[in-house]
């Protein structure tokens, strides 16, 4: 039967090598699709590649078929960051004005420079197993605008005769990339996306019982800042009863809703209930926490808290996103600093932004990235110029056929987003050929240690031999990365389910068994 599926093969000891192998992997390819074939996961669609680092197939199962990837396009976007930005860069947040003698004559503006950890995070990421025991300090979100506030009081500034401006025209303001669902704007993983971000642009909610039966739940929010109104519909029921929430805001309006209405019950003495929620307007956000600031510091303003926003036409995405752009002449121009300044927070280096995007997969961290990729290497700070230069580092540098992924976003939450495994596998071995390949295979998580695979590998002979990235997005999941092997060769593959049985992680649970299958056999 082999001889009749590889008639190449004869009976010399060099092909008698070449039978083994070959056997081997027909038996571990066999053994795969045993598994995708039982009753749990058999309904999902499956899109199997693993390869050796040269190139050489060993499983493939659909490799050519489109999947929606979730977060694993973070991969393709931080790869084009690694090899185009200059990643040791560090971005700096500005306030300008013109200070005459302790007043500040018109507007006071924050400008933001694109930097995604303007938040209370502390950077680099450390490893779970490298922090503190004990839980973790408090985050105070808006430290940095506290501290540019103290800047300004330190240079003698105690009125301003103006507005609070929160500038983010760096980039268009174009909050939404294609096709994020209504249903995620809500939450912070949809917030959206400007120049000017602030604690990821999101905000925590707390609901807690009151202090009887019968009373309106307890809510806090975090930062403590008036920017939306709470209708608070939640009521303190029974210890033991049935706790149940709901929260709501209309995004079907102009400009979104200010107006979060909260619904249902909580029980007497319940542990708070928590919640990080988006916020609508982020550039408004930060410049109403600066004013707050600098009101708190003795600061008087005589004028508001506003956004600058800039709105630019797309003249038609999918044009704009495959124009040609000739990268082998292109180098990033990063924005310069505005005239000015009084006040400034540097930013920790674009690397550890690209370690944080892909062991927490955050979404507006690698949305940020393929903005500021149009920004700095094509027309503008645009989704669409950000994947053109997605796109064109894909197939013309790391040689993956582009009629092998669309791609409408940065993060993957896009529902338009398609790859193919062997589109991902090809990037992966690409990688490792270049001088940036080790860093970015150190930013993935690792198995049973960190991010999304801190829980996933615990155990040996997988736990610390699998570096890769996870995707989670209605009914897919995926998993693409480096798996070093029981033989101690390294293969890369891309795993990818797709219309998996709803609210279910059987196909998670086979694909660990497929790794563990693939590390034994290899």
């Amino acid at each position: 039967m082999l001889r009749q599926i590889f008639p190449f093969l004869a009976g010399s000891a060099c092909c008698a090598l070449a039978l083994s192998v070959s056997a081997q992997d027909v038996a571990l390819q066999s053994t795969i699709q045993n598994m995708l074939a039982t009753p749990a996961v058999s309904r999902a669609h499956w899109g199997v590649h693993v390869t050796q680092l040269d190139g050489t197939p060993l499983v493939t199962i659909n490799e050519g078929q489109f999947f929606q990837p979730a977060s694993n396009n973070k991969l393709a976007t931080t790869a084009a960051a690694m090899a185009l930005l200059p990643i040791d860069q560090r971005l700096t947040t500005t306030v300008t004005g013109v200070n005459q003698n302790g007043t500040v004559h018109g507007d006071l503006t924050l400008h933001g420079a694109g930097d995604a950890n303007l938040s209370g995070r502390a950077m680099p990421y450390v490893s779970p197993a490298l922090r503190p025991p004990g839980p973790a300090e408090p985050v105070d979100e808006l430290r940095y605008l506290n501290e540019l506030a103290d800047q300004l009081k330190a240079t003698g500034i105690t009125h301003v005769d103006g507005d609070i401006v929160g500038d983010d025209t760096l980039m268009p303001w174009d909050p939404y990339p294609q096709d994020w669902s209504i249903d995620d704007a809500l939450w912070y993983y949809g917030a959206p996306i400007n120049a000017l971000m602030i604690g990821d642009n999101a905000f925590n909610l707390k609901i807690a019982p009151g202090a009887k039966e019968g009373a309106p739940a307890v809510i806090t929010l975090d930062p403590a800042l008036p920017f939306y109104s709470i209708e608070n519909q939640i009521v303190t029921v029974a210890k033991g009863a049935e706790t149940h929430t709901d929260i709501q805001r209309s995004v079907m309006v102009t400009g979104g809703s200010r107006v979060l209405r909260l619904y249902g019950t909580i029980a007497l003495e319940a542990k708070p209930q928590s919640e990080d929620l988006a916020i609508e307007d982020p550039a408004e956000y930060a410049a109403r926490a600066l004013k707050a600031a600098l009101e708190q510091r003795g600061i008087t303003i005589t004028g508001a808290a506003r956004a600058k926003h800039r709105v630019e036409p797309v003249f038609g995405f999918h044009r704009e996103a495959t124009e040609p752009l000739n990268l082998d002449t292109a180098t990033a121009k990063m924005p310069a600093l505005p005239a000015n300044v009084l006040a400034k927070h540097i930013g920790a280096p674009l690397y550890d932004d690209v370690v944080w995007t892909n062991k927490i997969s955050q979404n507006q961290h690698a949305e940020m990235f393929l903005r500021l990729l149009g920004l700095t290497l094509a027309k503008d700070g645009s989704d669409a110029q950000g994947v053109r230069v997605v796109r064109s580092f894909l197939s013309t540098r790391a040689g993956v056929d582009p009629e092998d992924f669309v791609f409408l976003d940065g993060s993957g939450l896009s529902g338009h987003d398609l790859v193919t495994p062997r589109a991902l596998t090809q990037l992966l071995r690409y990688a490792t050929t270049q001088p940036w390949g080790a860093r970015w295979k150190a930013s993935l998580p690792v198995g049973g240690e960190d991010g999304g695979l801190r829980a996933r590998f615990p155990n040996s002979p997988l736990k610390d031999h699998i570096f890769a990235k996870t995707g989670t997005l209605g009914e897919v999941h995926a998993l693409s990365g480096y798996l070093e092997c029981a033989s101690g060769q390294t293969v890369v593959f891309s795993i990818i389910s797709n219309s998996h049985t709803p609210r279910s992680s059987g196909d998670m649970q086979v694909m660990d068994k497929v790794i563990a299958a693939i590390a034994a056999a290899e």
